[in-house]
């Protein structure tokens, strides 16, 4: 009898224990990519037409204006990481590219309005703020893939954060074409993906 009593004990014991499991998936990452939109398409303009200088930005270039002229500006609301990937697309569905002219400076503010990192995209000679020279995310292009351009590196792993796109202009004509950042799951990487390829 003592036997069986421990053996019930045993078997209800397993139960419970498989019973037993996550209570709340509040606190996981969601799997839906969430866009948000950080620059509107802003059509062609003569350079010397553009009013607004970025005084704080200094360009090595031998043609065109040393300070560049603001295209236009956006900044996202405070976003968290949480293990997803941040990349610009020119839609908010993820299926098209960007463009600028000169370029995109992105600056990463921390949950104060602080800025905590910096990068340049696009078309530009070395870009300097005060003594530092802002380093250049990817390629030097005009266009750009959907997806192409990773923020992911620059962004805090767990605390809130802000992005603020500014896109400038020192020779010719400046424009930029609507830019979205867009928060995917980072399992959500295609076979012809460049990370991808790195890794195998």
């Amino acid at each position: 009898m003592h036997s069986r009593t421990l053996v019930l004990a045993a078997a209800w014991g397993l139960v419970a224990c498989a019973r037993q499991g996550p209570t709340s998936t509040a606190h996981l990452p969601s799997s839906e990519p969430r866009a948000v939109r950080l620059l509107l398409d802003t059509p062609a303009q003569e350079t010397e037409t553009l009013e607004k200088l970025r005084e704080d930005v200094d360009i090595d270039t031998s043609e065109g204006e040393r300070t560049p002229r603001v295209v236009t500006t956006g900044q996202t609301p405070v976003l968290r990481l949480e293990g997803q990937r941040a990349r610009l697309f020119g839609d908010a569905a993820g299926r098209l590219g960007i463009s600028v002219d000169n370029f995109l400076l992105l600056e990463v503010l921390d949950a104060s309005g602080k800025v905590v990192r910096r990068a340049v995209v696009g078309f530009t000679e070395g870009v300097h703020m005060g003594k530092e020279q802002v380093d250049n995310l990817g390629r030097r292009a005009f266009n750009f893939e959907p997806g192409e351009v990773d923020l992911t590196a620059l962004l805090p792993e767990s605390e809130p954060f802000q992005v603020r796109a500014t896109a400038l202009d020192y020779w010719g004509v400046g424009r930029v074409s609507d830019v979205y950042l867009v928060l995917s799951p980072g399992s959500l990487r295609t076979s012809d993906d460049p990370d991808n390829l790195r890794n195998q």
